[in-house]
């Protein structure tokens, strides 16, 4: 999961001496919420959680703090189909016709679950010394943070921070399912797990389980455009809130 950053920053990879260090410099923690769900034919499975821990590793070299290992169980929407499967997420959504399963597809757990993952997670981190956790990435799971965000910073005595509550008009990662947006941050940070040949040549024929522009015109510099938006108004509100 590691990026060819100059320092490390990713908690799996720092040594005692090394974490302490970072934590007592700023105590930030930033934590990917990621699946394992479709992406299109073109993207990986682990989009969410790459795309949020390769921005959450820039932000973390940039203004201290470490980033904490991705989660990748999420909550999201579900329906039983008419032959009795479960369909969960983008496997019913608008761009997905006929409705159906998609492939690869191991992610999904009750709501309920998830809180309660992210609750032991918080008072873990409050215990080893954290003060500041910002989370991000899949859709679902970035509701849930921001629906309990003001509950959990009064349970635990921490801040949080959620894109969706803090950094409203502001933060431009994961703004689509698989679209032009996460198809430009995965060739940002991960380019050589993008397959834009995988798409359909013919702009008519519209990608399955990709919801929001075109995929098709994404770049890498577009990626970076929106990297850099989000880290400007993430490192400016961390300013505000946790001062080194």
């Amino acid at each position: 999961m590691s990026n060819p950053l100059p320092e490390k920053v990713h908690h799996l990879d720092l040594r005692p001496e090394e974490f302490r260090t970072r934590l007592a410099d700023r105590p930030i923690g930033y934590l990917p919420l990621g699946t394992l769900e479709w992406h299109g034919e073109h993207l990986p499975l682990g989009s969410d959680a790459l795309i949020a821990a390769g921005l959450f590793a820039r932000a973390a070299a940039r203004f201290g703090g470490i980033v904490l290992p991705p989660l990748f169980l999420g909550p999201d929407r579900s329906r039983r189909a008419a032959s009795g499967e479960t369909l969960v997420g983008m496997e019913y959504a608008d761009s997905t016709t006929p409705p159906r399963r998609l492939d690869g597809a191991l992610y999904w757990i009750p709501r309920g679950l998830f809180l309660l993952t992210c609750e032991a997670i918080l008072a873990q981190a409050v215990r080893t010394g954290f003060r500041v956790i910002v989370a991000d990435g899949h859709g679902p799971s970035r509701r849930a943070w921001a629906d309990h965000a003001e509950g959990w910073e009064q349970q635990f005595g921490i801040r949080l921070v959620s894109v969706t509550r803090d950094l409203a008009g502001l933060w431009r990662s994961q703004m689509d399912h698989a679209a032009r947006n996460e198809t430009a941050l995965v060739q940002a940070l991960w380019p050589d797990l993008v397959d834009l040949e995988r798409l359909e040549s013919d702009r008519a024929i519209w990608p399955q389980g990709v919801a929001g522009e075109d995929p098709r015109d994404a770049s890498a510099a577009h990626g970076e455009d929106c990297i850099e938006a989000s880290l400007d108004a993430l490192g400016a509100l961390l300013d505000r809130i946790a001062p080194r």
